[in-house]
């Protein structure tokens, strides 16, 4: 008896334990408040005492209820203390000391010191006045005046988009991105708005005049992003002598729906690139304005990773960007494919999506659709995801914009990485049997030539994932949807733009980490400075990188040649063709790693167009 009430005891104290830690966890990933985490020990420990003090002799029913209701007590807590909205600091020091005050067109402001004090940060600049209400899918308006000095000391909220469950957002930055730390101080969430048409300053410290302008556009499908992210802040690029700005624009359904009748009320006859128009807006507001912070309005460079790469192509064709910058940067996309595979779409097929999204809010008219929540339109299940020739913002295939010479960079600093198609294709199997079969979408009837080009290989095991079936084929699988998304856009531009005469350096990163690696978006903090931020996943050898890119980048802003004294020489496109600049343990020039699949592609492409212009 005595032996049996002992194995019960043990067992209560190791089903305790286990319940114990996972609420632990989840409370952690969860972000859950502080007084949630107090009141979540102070139920573990009042079920320790009613279990050994009042419950010691009661039955086995009666025990299991008390668990039970200890679980649904401890799962209400975890609910109602979730992490409230709070806005993310310009600076992450302590009570900061406010800049001088500035004038702008629309009234007086204030920014905020580093710690350090050399750089002024300011945050949550209206550029456009919010697109709610009757301004919602319209072309944004130059932004309304305002009284006394205003404070921009805190990022404007994110635009709405699709928000993940704190805890499956904690599980990616472990398992995906390498960057989840325990703390007790994040539990907060960014907040989140349709009124989000606002841009953000980093500078020099002081009194400058005639610095270089980079204007950044952050990535995310054209449904997710926000300008606060770490890896792209601008501290870094202003100690430089950059004055940097990045700004929020409309995303998703609220940046790229599309309808006929938005069409017709439109002084300008545009539909489907509202989030593209934000970006416009942004950049004649600097024009305007950014000789107030010490910046020249005639050396602007446009910048853009991944979605924003392919915002910037398009703005370096759109008429109506014509003058607003210089130079461009573009990173993991683009759109000069006849027929680009992403973040691009026909105006038709952007109609059709637009009339599913009305059917399936039951809304047929502009002023119903209007009317609806912010919050229910986020939530539609069809895919706002891509830009559009609308005939005003983008009034034709760039690439033909191209052909024509009516683009606006005068030099291009572009790339890609490794690992770019990696986590886009993690839900894919795919074997030798299924190789040539899984190409063929984007190779068509070249899959049999791509295939022979990539033979079938697995995954490198850093870059296995526990949610990826991989397979026999899927490294090489991989590496070639890595070109046809990625890099080709890019071998397309280069081409363009060397038969116009345009400097082109296009960069392959291949620098391996304990974070995002040489994935998709592993080359930014890189180029930005901020390995900082995440020191646990870099090395020194990261950190000699960092210094290099860093370097090519801050050249490339002030002169349009990112070479220069002590780093290895950058060609362009037009002095070697065929060749990249390596970007990892090595830094040189090297073999573009994808030119067997290039004509493959180019072949492809030829076809998909032949196919549209028959219909």
């Amino acid at each position: 008896m005595k032996e049996k009430k002992r194995s019960k005891g043990v067992l209560f104290w190791i089903l305790f334990f286990l319940s114990a830690l996972l609420w632990l966890a989840l409370f952690e990933l969860g972000k859950n408040t502080l007084w949630g985490w107090a009141a979540l020990l102070g139920l573990l420990l009042l079920w320790v005492l009613v279990r050994t003090k009042l419950l010691s002799r009661s039955g086995f029913l009666l025990r299991f209820l008390a668990f039970v209701g200890a679980w649904l007590l401890a799962a209400a807590l975890f609910v109602f203390s979730g992490p409230p909205e709070r806005a993310v600091p310009a600076v992450s020091c302590k009570d900061p000391k406010p800049t001088g005050v500035v004038t702008v067109a629309e009234g007086q402001l204030t920014g905020v010191l580093t710690e350090d004090g050399a750089v002024e940060v300011y945050a949550g600049i209206p550029y456009a006045q919010p697109p709610v209400g009757e301004l919602r899918w319209k072309e944004p308006q130059p932004p309304e005046p305002w009284e006394g000095v205003r404070a921009c000391d805190t990022f404007a909220p994110m635009s709405m988009q699709p928000r993940k469950h704190p805890v499956i957002d904690s599980l990616m930055n472990i398992f995906g991105y390498h960057r989840f730390r325990i703390s007790l101080t994040d539990n907060w969430l960014e907040p989140m708005s349709e009124d989000s048409l606002y841009l953000n300053i980093w500078k020099p410290a002081g009194e400058r005049s005639g610095l270089p302008v980079l204007v950044y556009i952050h990535g995310g499908s054209l449904t997710t992003g926000q300008p606060s992210y770490s890896e792209y802040n601008g501290e870094a690029l202003a100690r430089e002598g950059v004055v940097v700005v990045n700004l929020g624009y409309r995303l998703g359904v609220f940046g790229f729906f599309a309808g006929e009748d938005l069409a017709a009320e439109s002084p300008n006859g545009t539909t489907g690139n509202y989030g593209l128009l934000d970006q416009i807006q942004a950049l004649k507001w600097v024009r305007e304005n950014i000789a107030a912070f010490g910046g020249d309005p005639a050396n602007v460079t446009l910048a853009g990773e991944s979605a924003g790469a392919s915002c910037v192509n398009a703005l370096c064709v759109s008429p109506l960007s014509e003058g607003l910058f210089t130079r461009a940067i573009a990173e993991s996309s683009g759109l000069t494919a006849k027929v680009p595979y992403h973040t691009f779409r026909p105006l038709e097929e952007a109609l059709k999506t637009g009339d599913a999204i009305r059917t399936e809010l039951g809304a047929s008219d502009l002023a119903t659709l209007r009317a609806l929540p912010a919050e229910k339109l986020v939530g539609t299940r069809y895919a706002n995801d891509s830009l559009t020739v609308d005939g005003w913002a983008i009034a034709e295939q760039p690439y033909r914009s191209y052909e024509k010479g009516k683009n606006h960079e005068t030099a291009l600093l572009q790339g890609f990485n490794v690992h770019e198609a990696d986590f886009f294709c993690m839900g894919v199997k795919v074997d030798a049997e299924n190789y040539v079969e899984a190409l063929r979408r984007l190779y068509g009837d070249g899959a049999e030539a791509a295939a022979a080009a990539f033979p079938p290989k697995e995954q490198e095991p850093f870059y296995r994932y526990l949610i990826d079936p991989g397979g026999t084929a899927k490294g090489s699988y991989d590496l070639c949807v890595s070109a046809a998304w990625f890099a080709y856009s890019h071998r397309c531009w280069a081409e363009l733009l060397s038969q116009q005469k345009v400097p082109v350096y296009t960069y392959y990163f291949t620098k391996e980490n304990k974070g995002l690696g040489s994935n998709h978006a592993g080359e930014l903090p890189y180029f930005y400075g901020n390995l900082h931020s995440f020191p646990s996943n870099y090395d020194s050898s990261d950190a000699v990188l960092e210094k290099t890119m860093l370097t090519y980048y801050v050249n490339f802003i002030k002169t349009g040649d990112p070479n220069g004294t002590g780093l290895p020489r950058w060609q362009t496109a037009l002095e070697a063709p065929d060749r990249v600049l390596e970007l990892g343990l090595a830094v040189r020039m090297r073999d573009d790693p994808y030119l067997d699949l290039y004509p493959i592609l180019d072949a492809y492409q030829d076809s998909l167009q032949e196919q549209k212009t028959r219909q």
